[in-house]
């Protein structure tokens, strides 16, 4: 069986490049996308699946349930130019992502795409990166409470995000592996696109 590759938040354009070679505008969608990406090193010709999750908050959750036991690893595109007023919501989609015992388990890897780098207001890896976990530090207690008021506990597809009593930081969340890397889905003119990181990426995990 082929991996299934797990994509969430603003995926579509890096989908197509990976899948087609081409650059589409992203849109809000009601369901999945999929593709297929043929390994550049390996002779065989094997492919990963590509799974592009539709952006629409209310049915993202679904497609979650149906592919995660089938996740090899997740690509989390992020646009690094509207990042500082998106980051809260970046953040919480990530935390569900890295709470979700099951998941954790199915995918091995975790990378953060910080895509538009071929523009001059776009964040760097760096300070996406230590934002996020600013952020995810802060759910973790807001979630906490929450849970605490409802029922006294969590659930037990839910687990703790990074370590007890530390600010939260990505290399706590073993055994996943997250990484973060910078990418242009687009370019500022045809063929100037530049994915190369999350090429090697998915070479590395298949």
């Amino acid at each position: 069986m082929n991996c299934v590759m797990y994509m969430l938040y603003q995926f579509e354009p890096c989908c197509f490049q990976l899948s087609s070679g081409k650059y589409v505008m992203t849109h809000t969608s009601i369901k999945e996308n999929k593709g297929q990406y043929k390994l550049k090193a390996n002779k065989s010709g094997k492919t990963l699946d590509l799974i592009d999750l539709p952006g629409h908050e209310r049915v993202r959750s679904r497609f979650v349930e149906q592919y995660k036991n089938q996740t090899r690893g997740i690509l989390f595109v992020v646009d690094s130019v509207n990042f500082p007023r998106e980051a809260r919501d970046v953040a919480e989609i990530m935390y569900d992502i890295l709470g979700d015992k099951h998941l954790s388990k199915s995918a091995s890897s975790i990378l953060v795409a910080c895509n538009k780098q071929d523009l001059t207001m776009a964040k760097s890896q760096s300070v996406i990166k230590s934002q996020l976990e600013k952020e995810i530090n802060t759910l973790r207690v807001t979630r906490a409470a929450a849970l605490q008021g409802q029922d006294g506990g969590s659930t037990n597809d839910t687990a703790y995000v990074g370590k007890k009593g530390k600010d939260f930081e990505f290399s706590h969340v073993l055994p996943l592996t997250v990484e973060f890397a910078e990418c242009s889905a687009k370019g500022q003119v045809e063929g100037e696109a530049d994915i190369t990181a999350v090429e090697k990426w998915l070479e590395k995990i298949a």
